[in-house]
């Protein structure tokens, strides 16, 4: 079996993970799983799975009989190695880790930024998803429904019921700059699962996204950043914008593995409007240096 270790830094090979001085976690003990999981590697595939199993197996988040929705960033027509949508493999590999668990069936969906039949196409993330049994519509405009939010600052939206009448909800955002706050992460991947003109919650889109990981609440939150996108974000355009980390970030603890990616860019996770709010929302613990982190590569 591979060591748990203390993480001191977030620097796998070096510098990989800038996650600057001072990140101490606690070491995670073999009675319980850590809070977070972070797995470095060279198959994108084989770190996830590596991840989920560090935190106890998918399992732990899908019963038998789960009617599973799995929720990717597809949001832009670019291929995966431009770093601007999640990565394929990962994809496929929650899915093939959610029917291993008992799932009755897998959903992968997303309400996409550019033309959805481009997106999911050009991402890879169809293919990948239907190879492993899943199903991978797109978004039913009849399937729409206007909900009480009940955020601090967003109280009502139009919400895509896919997202909301499953049994287990998985967050599989990728890590990559974004022009307007900085970085996007998971809670802000939650806009996906939301009706337009979401163009109407950018003056707040901290907030906004705060409010919307409050309602969405998903079991497990899967970090992607195998490549991630270090500039001209959210969507990039050329491969020079990304780079390229091998690691995988999973947690119960939504806010947590936020903090995690945030170091990924050299941001302390206090400094990010974002996390702020979470933490008020009461949506998890930004301190990583108290949290129980296991790192390893596989």
């Amino acid at each position: 079996m591979n060591r748990r270790t203390f993480l001191k830094d977030a620097a796998f090979g070096g510098a990989a993970l800038g996650a600057g001085a001072g990140l101490f976690g606690r070491m995670a003990s073999a009675a319980a799983p850590p809070d977070l999981a972070i797995i470095q590697g060279d198959s994108p595939a084989a770190i996830t799975r590596a991840a989920v199993e560090t935190l106890g197996g998918m399992g732990r988040f899908v019963a038998k009989g789960d009617v599973v929705l799995i929720k990717p960033n597809i949001g832009w027509d670019r291929t995966p190695e431009m770093a601007a949508c999640t990565n394929p493999d990962v994809v496929r590999t929650l899915v093939e880790l959610s029917f291993t668990a008992g799932a009755k069936k897998v959903t992968v969906m997303d309400n996409t930024t550019n033309q959805a039949q481009r997106c999911y196409a050009r991402s890879g993330i169809q293919e990948a998803a239907k190879a492993a049994g899943a199903d991978v519509p797109f978004i039913n405009p009849r399937r729409i429904k206007k909900m009480n939010i009940g955020g601090a600052w967003l109280k009502e939206w139009d919400v895509i019921q896919d997202f909301v009448e499953c049994d287990a909800l998985i967050n599989v955002p990728i890590a990559k700059h974004h022009s307007l706050c900085r970085v996007t992460l998971g809670m802000k991947n939650w806009l996906g699962a939301i009706a337009d003109p979401r163009n109407r919650l950018h003056q707040r889109i901290d907030e906004a996204s705060a409010d919307l990981a409050a309602f969405f609440k998903p079991k497990l939150t899967v970090l992607d950043a195998y490549r991630i996108l270090v500039r001209n974000g959210p969507q990039g355009g050329r491969p020079s914008d990304t780079r390229l980390l091998k690691t995988s970030v999973a947690g119960a603890d939504a806010a947590a593995v936020e903090a995690m990616g945030a170091t990924f860019f050299d941001i302390p996770p206090a400094d990010l409007p974002l996390l702020q709010f979470a933490v008020e929302r009461k949506l998890g613990r930004i301190d990583l240096e108290k949290l129980v982190l296991e790192k390893r590569t596989v």
